[in-house]
């Protein structure tokens, strides 16, 4: 009886030693991967290459966080509103989505210090008259914008005349200016420059920024995760010195910046 005691005993123990093990394991396992979200639908910074890949400015500066952390990167493609949920619950260690650092935001999620800078512009409609942000708040005007973006929240506040029309994807803005069933769309200056070279027909871009302040991209945190957040800083003052975001703007931006050096008007990084 003893004997059989003792067996059950080990048994149990055994189980319960594998059972902790299988687990820490697990969580080993898991500590060696950074997970980062990130909405593959704004190319050139987010975008999948044609066999369904990630690719892309943040894809790339994501790479290289994860190489000097010395982690396996896992790439969650979320859609834009999923995000910062997506964040919180754990889903994603972090936000790397050429989004813009918020003071509503900041009220439940941190952010990196800035990686980047930009400015809203305007994508008019070319028979619209548009010719500056004044243009479009009048009676009569019509504006896309995007839910949840900076161009949504400017015009919800400063577009007091015009009617704003609220859509869940770019493209669908994108469309109601070139059909000219709006006058036009609000979106950051890369994004306006893209689309009116696609549309160069039906669309003007006006890209000189008509807000007093740059907006700035950060990579999005929890708010308890303040040891990443060091090492992701520690990151990008590095990246900013030794020419890494230059290196990203030569790669994926340069006709852009071309456009924007003979405008006068500050770029990206």
């Amino acid at each position: 009886m003893k004997k059989l005691v003792l067996l059950l005993l080990s048994a149990t123990f055994l189980l319960l030693f594998s059972g902790c093990s299988d687990s820490n394991n697990e969580k080993k396992e898991e500590n060696k991967i950074l997970k980062v979200g990130m909405e593959l639908a704004y190319p050139p910074f987010e975008m999948s290459d044609k066999d369904g890949n990630p690719t892309g400015v943040s894809v790339d500066f994501a790479k290289m966080i994860a190489r000097s952390m010395n982690k396996e990167l896992k790439i969650e493609n979320i859609a834009w509103d999923g995000l910062i949920p997506s964040l919180k619950t754990g889903k994603v260690d972090m936000i790397i989505s050429s989004m813009t650092i918020t003071k509503e935001r900041e009220k439940s999620i941190n952010f990196s210090i800035p990686y980047a800078k930009s400015a809203l512009a305007i994508l008019a409609n070319k028979q619209s008259g548009v010719k500056s942000i004044d243009d479009l708040d009048q009676i009569g005007k019509t504006v896309a914008v995007k839910k949840g973006s900076t161009g949504h929240v400017y015009a919800q506040k400063h577009l007091k005349n015009a009617n704003v029309l609220v859509f869940d994807k770019e493209n669908a803005c994108v469309l109601e200016v070139v059909q000219g069933k709006a006058d036009g769309f609000l979106y950051d200056q890369l994004t306006i420059y893209r689309n009116n070279m696609k549309h160069k027909d039906t669309t003007v871009a006006l890209l000189k920024p008509f807000q007093k302040d740059f907006e700035y991209w950060g990579v999005a945190l929890r708010k308890d995760d303040t040891k990443l957040k060091s090492q992701v800083d520690e990151f990008i003052k590095k990246a900013k010195d030794d020419g890494t975001f230059d290196d990203f703007a030569y790669k994926y931006l340069e006709d852009a910046k071309k456009t924007f050096d003979k405008l006068n008007i500050s770029f990206f990084f």
